[in-house]
């Protein structure tokens, strides 16, 4: 089974067990983590390296369908092409087709892993504020918003999550770029 299915179970018994366990209140306090993750300048900056990383290939990959595309039309408008232009337009289009095939999958496994590099290390970062911030608060449960069916406002720390994490992780400001040449 997989932990998504557990997550839920796992905080209603911890509430349960909570509020059964002490006879003081239990402070509780919930967070969206993934919200408060991705709303972090480290998270913002690796997002705007990787658009900036992958960027070219992209850029190669809509060539190569704009080049398909013509092939395709070319095959389909022109009447008067020879038996060995249509042979070779579509030797081309196969060609095109097998390079675009290897960038879209190569743009795919390189954007999840640089994705997944940073969410481990970030994740794992987040874990550890959240952590802190309930200490600091005194408070006894934080639960992830994905399984609490209702919540105050104020018992909300996804914002205090991202500021607290922006505070004990600052991201250096990128260096400027360098003029360019005349």
């Amino acid at each position: 089974m997989s932990f998504r299915i557990f997550r839920p179970l796992m905080a209603c018994s911890a509430l349960f067990l909570a509020s059964h366990g002490a006879i003081a209140q239990t402070k509780v306090a919930v967070i969206s983590l993934q919200k408060a993750l991705f709303e972090t300048a480290e998270i913002k900056k690796a997002d705007a390296e990787m658009q900036v990383t992958l960027k070219p290939r992209q850029a190669q990959a809509e060539k190569l369908n704009q080049d398909l595309a013509a092939i395709q039309q070319k095959l389909q408008g022109d009447n008067t092409l020879t038996q060995q232009a249509q042979f070779e337009l579509n030797a081309e289009g196969k060609r095109k087709q097998t390079e675009l095939t290897r960038i879209n999958e190569d743009l795919e496994a390189d954007a999840t892993a640089m994705r997944n590099s940073v969410l481990t290390k970030s994740t794992d970062r987040m874990q550890a504020v959240v952590k802190k911030l309930a200490e600091e608060k005194g408070l006894d449960l934080v639960v992830d918003t994905q399984v609490a069916l209702y919540f105050k406002p104020t018992m909300d720390l996804t914002t205090e999550a991202t500021a607290a994490y922006d505070k004990a992780y600052p991201v250096a400001a990128a260096a400027p770029a360098p003029p360019a040449k005349k």
